[in-house]
């Protein structure tokens, strides 16, 4: 079987337990290892899709149209692993599929109980991902060690390694050690409480990775070695890094945590070549090239996990061409209440994201205006897509009261339009176009430029689409479409042909981006910006 490394957090949420796992897959994929990744969540939602950005941050999708936790992004960009429906799990799809099983007779007129009903099945989610050409399996489970919602996950790994052995699978903790700054010291008691949680319910810890704002001495080690059952070469340091998230995996491998890892796993160390990353985090810290300011307009922009990959590929973007990217955040709402200067003076591109809604389009579309009309580079992606055709078809063809029929039923112009395919879905959870489609690209387009191909695969999340029969009145007007499903029926990219660059697409291609690998979209985006500013 594969071996299975399951990565817990403690004292307070958001500690990163995210990076700190992708980080620990890039490392043990860079010593040779196929690696498989998965997060486990305790929310009874069946899937992310439903909810709001505003709690949830940003939907990730995979290529088999799973509406996931936003971490899997991170192992995706990373570690280089393909995540797939398989690599997120909800309680609420843990139970659905238990309750569906008994509606169906399944267990045998049994009584249903959490133990072992619901920890057998989140066993069978983590075996999911066993396969002959998988070595480790990384699991992440959702929450902090002490929360009520996390406990039958807890319990099932408890299982899992009773059942499997200590040499198949390994605990890995993630705590806080906080500084107190009114008593100028770290403290280590939290981090000794969390673990105590986790042994009152059978779990010890193998390795503890401590989160903390400044060094941790030899003692403060030992303590937490003593009081956690860890040996002291086994807690590692996981200090906030200056410049950028990609050097956590360097400073984790400096301290030896893969090594480590492989040890308790009994698995030959192999060895470990981090240079091209150690490169890219170079230029991360001095670009060549300067600054380019970006202005990403959106409707979720007060909470930064909402657009989470949208800001990361505009990273890997600017470590492409060796610049800063500064990205302005305006909120779509406030624009359309002000000046537009006042939001994008002076800014070398706009890029308009995706959402649901009539909230802030106003916004977008006064964004989108000033971007072509001033022939700002412009990067437009799902609605941000769809609202450069809204803008278009009004201020430059004349169709005043053109809209998506999202916003408006009853206009005359409807040059966005529910997809036929949408037209009969009534339920809301996992029934939109989602996951990855293919694109024919047309020659000589800024498109075709970008790519280098002319046929591609993207990942989609929409119930919308350009409404074909409104495309040679728009075409006439300078509104190149140039990429199109194969068979031609879904218009899958725009272009303005008098535009220096001015591209949308009805894809989402910040889920494809990494820091080694930029995606091409973003990369030109922001070297046109970067040529703007010149």
């Amino acid at each position: 079987m594969s071996k299975h490394i399951f990565i817990t957090g403690g004292v307070v949420s958001s500690l990163g337990k995210g990076i700190t796992a992708a980080s620990v897959a890039l490392l043990l994929k860079r010593r040779g290892y196929t690696v498989s990744m998965q997060k486990l969540d305790p929310y009874l939602n069946v899937d992310p899709g439903t909810m709001s950005p505003y709690q949830h941050g940003e939907v990730y999708v995979t290529d088999d149209g799973g509406e996931t936790d936003l971490d899997l992004g991170h192992y995706e960009r990373f570690a280089g692993v393909t995540c797939n429906k398989s690599s997120n799990y909800t309680t609420g799809r843990i139970y659905s599929t238990v309750i569906s099983r008994e509606r169906e007779g399944g267990y045998l007129g049994g009584t249903v109980q959490v133990i072992p009903h619901i920890t057998n099945e989140i066993k069978a989610s983590i075996l999911s991902l066993d396969d002959p050409d998988t070595d480790i399996v990384l699991t992440e489970i959702g929450g902090t060690a002490g929360d009520i919602e996390s406990l039958p996950f807890l319990e099932a790994i408890r299982q899992f390694r009773h059942e499997f052995g200590k040499d198949n699978s390994i605990f890995i903790h993630l705590t806080l050690v906080p500084y107190i700054k009114a008593a100028g010291e770290m403290k280590t008691k939290p981090s000794q409480q969390s673990v105590g949680i986790l042994r009152e319910i059978g779990i010890i810890p193998d390795i503890l990775i401590c989160r903390c704002e400044h060094p941790m001495s030899d003692d403060h080690k030992q303590k937490l070695s003593l009081f956690c059952n860890v040996p002291q070469e086994l807690v590692i340091e996981e200090q906030d890094v200056e410049n950028s998230i990609y050097e956590v995996p360097v400073e984790l491998a400096r301290q030896n945590l893969d090594k480590h890892i492989l040890g308790l796993l009994k698995l030959p160390e192999n060895q470990l070549d981090m240079s091209d990353w150690e490169a890219m985090i170079a230029d991360v810290i001095k670009p060549k090239n300067g600054i380019v300011d970006i202005a990403v307009v959106g409707k979720y922009i007060k909470l930064r996990d909402a657009y989470k990959s949208i800001y990361e590929a505009l990273g890997h973007a600017g470590i492409a061409n060796s610049v800063k990217v500064n990205i302005r955040m305006v909120e779509a709402e406030e624009l359309e209440k002000s000046a537009v200067d006042e939001f994008l003076f002076g800014v070398d591109g706009i890029l308009v994201p995706g959402g649901f809604g009539d909230r802030g389009i106003p916004g977008k579309l006064k964004a989108i205006r000033y971007a072509r009309e001033n022939n700002i580079p412009f990067l437009g992606i799902c609605l941000g897509m769809q609202c450069a055709v809204i803008e278009f078809a009004r201020n430059v063809c004349g169709m005043t009261d053109a809209d998506s029929t999202e916003f408006n039923r009853q206009t005359n112009h409807p040059v966005i339009d529910l997809m036929e395919a949408q037209k009969t879905v009534t339920a809301k959870g996992g029934t939109m176009r989602l996951g990855a489609y293919p694109c024919v690209i047309k020659e000589g387009t800024k498109a075709a430029a970008s790519y280098g191909n002319l046929k591609i695969s993207e990942r989609h999340r929409h119930r919308y689409e350009f409404n074909s029969a409104f495309g040679q009145r728009l075409a006439e007007k300078g509104l190149k479409v140039s990429g199109t499903s194969p068979n031609g029926a879904l218009v899958e990219m725009i272009e303005l042909e008098a535009h220096p660059w001015f591209v949308a697409c009805q894809f989402h291609p910040e889920f494809k981006s990494t820091p080694l690998k930029a995606h091409p979209l973003f990369r030109d985006f922001v070297k046109a910006a970067l040529t703007y500013g010149d």
